[in-house]
């Protein structure tokens, strides 16, 4: 596992703060993820190790919780809302000029590595819907419109970090 130094030193630091190692699993995959991207396999291998656990485990919390991720993402990670609310307020109609504005499919990167789309089962924001989060930013009451902006705004940003 090729983790940063101040990673390890943090994962060290919270196994002693948990009764049992295992306790420590959630704090750890989040110290993994925030340090990697994801997730991967050879990850869950080794936090398994750290908490004395089977690799299933740890699979078995990972696949779990929405907010893991098993895959590399792009540098900007979009999720569309797609629960009862968002969809009734159009979030499935709205799919296709996600895809079109941020030049990616769902469940796939950008080929210039900037964004990946996905659906989210709830963003908690049920009365504005339809709603997305790109990265941890909540956009409210999309709109073709809105979006075609908001694709704008990141790709403009994008330009002048290159520059």
């Amino acid at each position: 596992m090729n983790l940063k130094p101040e990673t390890i030193t943090e994962i060290e630091s919270l196994i002693p703060k948990y009764p049992q190692k295992r306790s420590a699993m959630l704090p750890i995959l989040h110290a993994v993820q925030k340090d990697q991207g994801y997730i991967s396999k050879e990850a869950m291998e080794w936090v398994a190790e750290k908490t004395e656990t089977r690799p299933i485990d740890v699979y078995g919390v990972v696949s779990f919780y929405p907010f893991f991720r098993e895959h590399p993402i792009g540098k900007h990670y979009i999720r569309l809302c797609r629960t009862l609310s968002c969809a009734l307020s159009g979030s499935y109609n709205l799919l296709e000029a996600i895809k079109r504005e941020f030049g990616c499919d769902l469940n796939k990167t950008s080929d210039d590595g900037l964004f990946t789309l996905e659906f989210a089962e709830c963003l908690a924001s049920c009365g504005s819907g339809p709603v997305m989060m790109i990265d941890d930013d909540l956009y409210e009451r999309l709109t073709e419109e809105k979006i075609k902006q908001i694709a704008a705004d990141y790709r403009a940003r994008a330009a002048q970090s290159k520059a």
